[in-house]
């Protein structure tokens, strides 16, 4: 049986390789996933080359947003 961790890394690994990019608001919406740095970190460890690109939130904050080029 797949952890929550594995599945969570899976479905954010799926959207990334459709071409989707993810933020971690995101993440937490759609996964459930409060650690999406943790999660990327992984599919970067399995060898796939994620972007990471910084948005500003526009209230002095940033967050990362990631891709995976085609």
């Amino acid at each position: 049986m797949k952890s929550k961790t594995q599945s969570q890394r899976a479905a954010i690994l799926s959207a990334l390789l459709e071409g989707y990019t993810i933020n971690p608001q995101q993440a937490l919406t759609l996964y459930g996933c409060f650690r999406l740095a943790a999660r990327i970190r992984d599919i970067r460890r399995d060898g796939y080359e994620v972007k990471t690109t910084m948005t500003d939130a526009g209230d002095g904050t940033k967050y990362a947003t990631y891709s995976i080029e085609s």
